[in-house]
């Protein structure tokens, strides 16, 4: 894949050079020569305002986070993305006044760099939230373009004779707001998040030289808000194909301009479609799009402790993504993000249930993403304010760098935090290091075309996955009872090489697996 994908193939060579000479793998290829270590592809997202406050005004900020980057690099994430750091009067941020600038409540830009600096010597890429669909109706541009004269004006998208004012956006609420110049304008979101008008070329110049701007800082990437929503407006638009193609046509040119400044930034856009094939078009003019279709499919499957077509599904989809970026794959897969109730909620706080949910992303082809906290099991339901609660790092629920802009709506107890998890080798937290580190071990896990290995027991789910340093069978026991999988003399594995649980055994060419356990054999 272009960005990323030099860097990961570089580590992808060391550790399957490694691994080859215990585990008899396939032949690997000369190890390339690299000072950084194998990558796992994982990616954090980190809601800044909730993550570690450094000075004590109760509100997470860029500091706090280079503060913590060693607890983030613990995990194993190839990368971080940060949530919108630009200056906003909301508390999310994605309603932005100054594209150029920083959140005064978050730092300043020299701590911004620091950041930067800081996570890039850890090898932890770091990617910054872009909402460029939209900007706040505080933006000057906005002010400015109240006046019909100004060529601002031509900015936004304003409502013309015969416009139905009354239409429904593509999200769900009223598409047209009543600015103070009496005229009605587009915001797909809400009146505070005025459309920008892509039509314009003055726009898109403005928009690809903000991109510029902060890749010439040293970010890495970016996580594009709302992607399908530059010309996908309207609730008639949504299946629009002249939306789709105006969409595309747009993003390649960003990506084009991007790429003149950083031929390796990577771009993964926010398409909240759960048809898959809404998904495909995508690749190519992006790096990779969010997977929302399996972020569904995986928790439902976990909830019904049964296959709902998993490695069927991906295997179509990944094919799908190959023939339409030139052979190349890349995939975005997640659980939750900070727009929905944290997995450890939709899962009823079932822990069994989020450890397979857990080992189930992480044994995925590509660039999982997991949400800040997840990995300690907290839990959150909206109203959005209560799924972006402050990230729980000591017991008592207090102590230095905990962020307090809210009280926590949740009422996890203090076997739910960092302290707690840390010293707890079979926690939550120190699982997710370990399938992380599997990444890091196994090439394939992370750049594997995966074939379906069809189970007849629907509470199994089997995938093979293969590069070119590895091939591995992945084996997944979603129910409460022990399973076993008579293994197809094609698939040609001899042993266990991992396991997220003792008491998986491969005998005779059967392989038995605990309660929702998962195998990794060669």
């Amino acid at each position: 894949m272009p960005g990323l994908r030099a860097v990961f193939l570089q580590a992808a060579l060391a550790a399957a050079t490694s691994l080859l000479c215990t585990a008899s793998l396939a032949q690997a290829a000369p190890m390339a020569a690299s000072a950084a270590p194998a990558a796992s592809g994982v990616y954090y997202e980190i809601f800044v305002r909730a993550f570690y406050d450094s000075n004590g005004d109760g509100i997470g900020d860029l500091k706090g986070i280079t503060q913590k980057l060693d607890y983030i690099k613990s995990l194993g994430v190839s990368g971080i993305w940060l949530t919108p750091i630009n200056p906003s009067p909301s508390y999310h941020g994605y309603d932005i006044t100054d594209y150029e600038g920083i959140n005064p409540q978050f730092g300043t830009l020299q701590d911004f760099r620091q950041l930067l600096d800081e996570a890039h010597k850890r090898h932890i890429q770091v990617l910054m939230d872009m909402v460029i669909n939209h900007t706040s109706d505080q933006h000057p541009w906005f002010k400015a373009a109240l006046n019909p004269k100004d060529p601002h004006h031509d900015w936004y998208v304003w409502a013309k004779p015969g416009s139905d004012l009354g239409a429904i956006s593509a999200t769900g609420g009223p598409a047209w707001h009543r600015a103070p110049n009496g005229q009605y304008y587009v915001g797909v979101f809400t009146g505070a998040m005025p459309d920008l008008n892509y039509d314009n070329p003055a726009v898109r110049k403005a928009m690809i030289d903000v991109g510029a701007f902060w890749l010439r800082q040293g970010v890495d990437g970016f996580r594009l808000d709302a992607a399908q929503h530059i010309y996908d407006d309207l609730r008639t638009d949504v299946d629009s194909p002249i939306a789709l193609q105006k969409n595309l046509a747009w993003w390649s040119e960003y990506h084009r301009g991007l790429e003149a400044v950083d031929p390796k930034v990577w771009l993964v856009g926010e398409v909240a479609r759960q048809n898959p094939d809404d998904l495909t078009p995508y690749m190519g003019a992006l790096n990779t799009v969010f997977n929302f279709p399996v972020a569904t499919q995986l928790i439902d499957s976990v909830k019904q402790e049964r296959n709902l077509g998993i490695g069927r599904g991906l295997q179509y989809t990944y094919a799908a993504y190959r023939a339409h970026d030139g052979g190349q794959l890349d995939d975005a897969p997640f659980l939750t993000n900070h727009d929905q109730e944290r997995v450890m909620s939709q899962l009823d706080g079932n822990m069994a249930h989020m450890r397979l949910a857990a080992a189930l992303l992480l044994t995925l082809p590509g660039h999982p993403f997991i949400y800040y906290g997840e990995e300690l099991g907290m839990q959150g339901t909206k109203p959005d304010e209560d799924i972006r609660e402050p990230m729980r790092w000591y017991r008592k629920g207090d102590g230095p760098g905990l962020a307090h802009w809210k009280d926590w709506s949740s009422k996890d107890g203090a076997d739910i935090s960092v302290e707690a998890e840390q010293a707890d080798p079979t926690s939550l937290l120190n699982l997710y290091r370990k399938l992380i580190g599997w990444r890091e071990q196994v090439s394939a896990l992370r750049d594997g075309v995966l074939h379906d290995v069809p189970a007849d027991d629907p509470h199994l789910l089997a995938y093979m996955l293969q590069d070119a340093q590895s091939r591995v069978l992945v084996v997944h026991n979603l129910s409460r009872e022990t399973r076993s999988l008579p293994l197809p003399a094609d698939v040609r594995v001899a042993n266990v090489l991992l396991q997220s649980t003792p008491g998986i055994t491969l005998t005779s060419g059967r392989l038995s697996l605990p309660p929702y356990a998962t195998a990794i054999l060669q």
